[in-house]
């Protein structure tokens, strides 16, 4: 690579990571992190012992299938945790429809935003201007032409 195209590729850089989207997305990624923990606790922790309830009392977080050893017995035995992954999925439904209500927040709040613009656009149109005396007696002498 030609020490030119170094010093474009950390100009172009530079350029980028000082945009204002590139701050929003961070701090975006950092808020999603939080909230997804949040959400994985409140699955964890209040759902999925009140569904352990309607289950017989089943702590979904023991609820594991040990898989068969291939190496005999001295080899300590591996789980598929099945309750595990079941949280997992209630968490990512609960996430995707939060994001689904944020998006179709988002979505309605520009078509007002978009709807209040193309309103007062209208309103700025200017009224087309009144015809002038002369103009409106030449329209006269026309309409008495046209009626002889």
């Amino acid at each position: 690579m030609a020490k030119n195209e170094k010093k474009g590729i950390v100009k172009e850089f530079k350029e980028f990571a000082l945009q204002g989207n590139l701050f929003d997305m961070a701090v975006g990624v950092l808020i999603g992190g939080v909230f997804k923990d949040l959400v994985s606790s409140f699955t964890n922790n209040i759902i999925m012992p009140i569904i352990g309830i309607f289950t017989g009392n089943v702590n979904f977080s023991e609820w594991k299938v040990e898989l068969p050893s291939l190496f005999g017995e001295k080899a300590e035995p591996n789980y598929l945790n099945v309750g595990d992954f079941i949280s997992s999925i209630i968490t990512f439904f609960i996430l995707a429809w939060v994001i689904f209500l944020m998006i179709k927040g988002m979505n309605a709040l520009r078509a007002k935003a978009k709807k209040a613009k193309e309103e007062e656009e209208k309103k700025e149109e200017p009224a087309p201007p009144e015809p002038s005396a002369e103009e409106k007696l030449l329209t006269e002498i026309r309409d008495l032409l046209a009626k002889k």
